[in-house]
């Protein structure tokens, strides 16, 4: 007699959920604390992408007609501009401006690099400081009066530097009265860039460091303490487990830094110096400039031409550095 084996029944196809709802699900309470800066890079970085073309026409503002299907003006004006090419930009090297725009760009990149390697330096100290603190209530109060300059305006930071450096101010007075001549801080510029340097690390190297300090917490405190055993230093355990930890994050932050090289802080560099026209060839960075046309009757397609400028270098230097560091070292790549 022969036994006939009953075949299995075949498998139902397993429907995928559309979507991968399954997995938004199981994620959303990251997703909703990834919302707010979502919508604030589509707001203010995505949407008015568009206006790019600014920098490639003749714009001047203009009323819609009735029946036109636009009624805003700044995108009617947009779409109807004539085009002009490349004459904008070449506003920006003309023999009467070349002077001044290889001033700004000088002075853009030069405080930049030298906010980059200080800041990296200080940043990096303080967290490891806060880190080697064996009390850890005195290493939040201490990190936390670091960090508060991150909130204070500009504007208040700019009324201190003059009722401070102006010409009736509190170091003259105290400079006169020990009987040392004026100190001309808004006639002078050789004070500037210590000026900048000072508060560029005053207001952002507690806010920088903890992007470093979480790191180093997050690193085995038993690599430490058997580097303790075998006799090695503070110095030699940062240099050979902490300074390896925090090298791809170095990395990573530094190639988006050089990404904004040709940007500045540009509160800092246009409130500080309080319009002081004799330390101009110092504090004028490119943001100032495109600001200042703006402020003038020159026509929105130059400082737009600048800004795109601007741009354009950002994003081919992040390119080229990432190349570079992806050649040298594949794994601290950005991608």
């Amino acid at each position: 007699m022969s036994l006939e084996v009953a075949s299995p029944a075949p498998s139902q196809p397993i429907k995928k959920r559309r979507w991968n709802a399954d997995k938004i699900s199981s994620n959303l309470s990251y997703l909703l604390m990834v919302l707010p800066g979502v919508i604030w890079l589509f707001l203010f970085s995505y949407l008015p992408m568009p206006g790019i073309i600014m920098a490639f026409k003749n714009y001047r503002l203009s009323r819609p007609p009735a029946d036109y299907f636009i009624q805003n003006k700044f995108i009617y004006s947009l779409i109807t501009s004539p085009w002009v090419g490349l004459d904008n930009f070449e506003y920006l090297t003309l023999p009467t401006n070349i002077d001044n725009t290889l001033m700004y760009i000088r002075n853009t990149i030069l405080y930049n690099l030298l906010f980059m390697v200080v800041g990296l330096v200080l940043s990096v100290a303080l967290a490891v400081m806060i880190f080697e603190m064996t009390n850890r209530l005195l290493a939040k109060v201490y990190h936390s009066i670091f960090f508060l300059p991150f909130f204070i305006s500009w504007i208040v930071v700019a009324y201190v530097v003059y009722a401070m450096g102006s010409s009736g101010g509190i170091i003259n007075s105290l400079s006169g009265s020990i009987g040392f001549g004026p100190i001309e801080m808004y006639k002078e510029k050789s004070y500037w860039p210590f000026i900048f340097l000072f508060a560029n690390i005053w207001k952002y190297t507690g806010n920088g460091s903890i992007i470093y300090l979480a790191v180093i917490t997050g690193i085995g405190r038993d690599l430490y303490e058997a580097a303790a055993v075998d006799g090695a230093s503070k110095w030699k355990q940062f240099t050979n487990i902490t300074l390896p930890q925090l090298t791809p994050v170095i990395v990573l932050l530094q190639i988006l830094a050089v990404g904004r090289i040709l940007g500045s802080d540009f509160d800092m560099f246009y409130t500080l110096p309080n319009g002081a026209a004799l330390v101009k060839d110092v504090t004028y960075t490119l943001d100032v400039f495109v600001y200042s046309m703006l402020r003038s009757a020159a026509p929105l397609g130059y400082p737009a031409a600048a800004a795109f400028l601007q741009s354009v270098f950002g994003f081919v230097l992040i390119l080229v550095t990432n190349f570079i560091v992806r050649r040298t070292r594949p794994e601290l790549a950005l991608f």
